[in-house]
């Protein structure tokens, strides 16, 4: 009920002035209330009345979509479905970040002039974060726990870097060490991540804050020879089962399988993706710009979404949201909505031993033979992670395509 109050005082939250105010152009501090007593920063610039950069370490994301009413303003975030919406008074804004279809609500105030994402001290730390950290979040529970491996850039007092999983990173995080605790955050739009821990130049101890609404702790130890599992050996046809099926709508309301001619005698790229999902965001700017400069190849990507839209129509909505804003040229379907539980998306497809990540892509050869099942997917953040991706996906696909569909596997 708190929630649906919220949301109401958000929509009241344009009050009746004849002169609407603009934001003033120049760069802003922004927080989000995680508690209390904890409050998640990012930074932002404001190139013009309608347009907008968010930075985290070496990520801008550029925004576009802002509206004015009055003394308020609602800044729309590319391709997710979330917004902020605040006052304008003076220097400050003040005002919500939303996700209307998570009922998800986080009071939000930006600083006009201050570009400091994190107080950072005049004296550099004893201590330093850069390399590799053998990582576990959720330690103590047997249920949540889960593996990680941290990659951490430090200049100073100043930290990049992300923590990657089997299932995909925590995107670009950005940060400071004052003596010896270290601060790390992210805004993408669809998820805000805050990270702080109690560190020595080998032990790490503390806490992961996705928005208000979700915590964990963790513990890491530096460990530079620490490799995750192979994300090609995590997702895998069930016993019994000797291919991929399945029959979903697009937009248009026409059901695709895999049997349709558009993907006869092609290699075939399945993406499990979901358009709320960054780690898929960064996955579908990649295949979307290697379909567009391989039309000539008999190659097909299709992608299935299962999104937590309420309605078809709201998930329709969205996916064609992501269409437009990457470019994307080729199907996809919506496999779900609803809900984007990961164990419903393997009741959709019952052939997988289970739907670990969102993103997942299958590779599905000319016979229509599944050949390889990567889960998750190393973004831009990773840095040679990603190279190392895009390097392993060009080599393996060139192979496929050069197999005969007259060959018997």
């Amino acid at each position: 009920m708190q929630k649906y109050l919220t949301l109401l005082l958000i929509l009241l939250i344009v009050s009746c002035k004849d002169n609407p105010e603009k934001l003033k152009t120049g760069n802003y501090r922004a927080t989000l209330k995680v508690n209390d007593t904890l409050n998640l920063p990012f930074n932002f610039e404001v190139t013009a009345p309608k347009s907008i950069k968010i930075f985290n370490a070496e990520e801008v994301i550029l925004v576009n979509e802002i509206t004015y009413a009055n003394d308020s303003v609602i800044i729309q975030m590319p391709v997710f479905d979330a917004y902020l919406k605040a006052k304008i008074e003076g220097d400050m804004l003040k005002g919500f970040y939303v996700k209307e279809d998570l009922n998800r609500v986080v009071d939000f105030e930006a600083e006009f002039g201050n570009s400091e994402r994190f107080a950072r001290s005049e004296r550099v730390s004893k201590y330093t974060v850069e390399g590799s950290w053998e990582t576990l979040f959720s330690p103590n529970s047997e249920e949540d726990k889960y593996i990680a491996k941290g990659i951490f850039k430090q200049d100073g007092n100043k930290v990049t870097g992300t923590f990657r999983t089997t299932t995909g990173d925590y995107r670009y995080l950005e940060g400071v060490i004052n003596a010896n605790k270290l601060s790390l955050s992210t805004f993408d739009g669809a998820h805000a991540f805050l990270f702080t821990a109690t560190v020595t130049d080998s032990t790490m101890e503390g806490m992961f804050y996705s928005g208000s609404h979700w915590k964990e702790p963790f513990v890491a130890n530096r460990n530079d020879t620490f490799e995750l599992p192979d994300a090609n050996d995590l997702t895998y046809l069930k016993e019994g089962y000797d291919a991929l099926e399945f029959s979903f709508p697009d937009a248009s309301g026409e059901m695709v399988s895999l049997a349709d001619e558009q993907f006869k005698d092609k290699v075939v790229v399945v993406q499990i993706m979901g358009s709320w999902c960054p780690n898929c965001l960064d996955e579908s700017k990649f295949y979307s710009e290697y379909y567009k400069n391989n039309q000539d190849k008999d190659i097909a990507f299709v992608a299935l979404a299962f999104e937590y839209s309420k309605t078809e129509e709201k998930a329709f909505n969205s996916i064609k949201r992501l269409q437009n804003d990457v470019g994307i040229e080729y199907p996809i379907l919506l496999a779900q909505y609803g809900t984007s539980n990961k164990t419903k998306a393997q009741e959709k497809l019952p052939m997988l031993n289970h739907v670990l990540s969102y993103p997942t892509s299958i590779f599905i050869d000319k016979k229509g033979a599944v050949r390889k099942i990567h889960t998750g997917f190393n973004g831009p953040a990773t840095g040679e992670k990603y190279i190392e991706f895009k390097t392993e996906f060009g080599s393996f696909v060139n192979e496929l395509l050069a197999e005969d569909t007259k060959i018997i596997l």
